[in-house]
C-alpha cells in the first residue's frame, strides 16, 4: 500500500467515524425528546387522575356531611317539637303568673 492509499483510508475512516458520531448524536437527541414527551404525558395523566380522585373524595365528603347535617337537623326539629309541645301546657300558667305579677 502506498502512502496516498493509507492517507485516503485514514480520511475515509475519519469521515465514517464523524458520520457514525452524528448519527449517534441524532438518535440520542431523538431518544431524549421521546423520553421528555413521555414524561410530560405521564405527569399530565397523573394530574388528571389526581384531580379526578380529589373531586371524588370531595363529593363523597360533601355527601356524608349532608347526610349527617340532615340527621342533626331532624334531631333538632324533633327536640324543638317536643319543647314546643311540652311548653303548651305551661304557657297558660306562665301567662297567668305574669298577669298576676302586674296586678299586684
Amino acid at each position: 500500500m502506498g502512502r496516498e492509499e493509507v492517507l485516503r483510508a485514514i480520511r475515509q475512516a475519519e469521515s465514517e467515524a464523524k458520520e457514525t458520531i452524528a448519527n449517534a448524536e441524532s438518535k440520542a437527541s431523538e431518544i431524549v425528546a421521546k423520553a421528555r414527551l413521555a414524561a410530560t404525558e405521564i405527569m399530565q395523566a397523573g394530574r388528571t387522575d389526581s384531580e379526578t380522585n380529589t373531586q371524588t373524595m370531595i363529593s363523597e365528603a360533601r355527601s356524608a356531611a349532608e347526610s349527617e347535617a340532615q340527621e342533626v337537623s331532624k334531631e333538632g326539629d324533633s327536640t324543638i317539637g317536643s319543647i314546643h309541645d311540652g311548653g303548651e301546657g305551661s304557657r297558660e300558667v306562665a301567662v297567668n303568673v305574669v298577669l298576676d305579677a302586674f296586678k299586684s
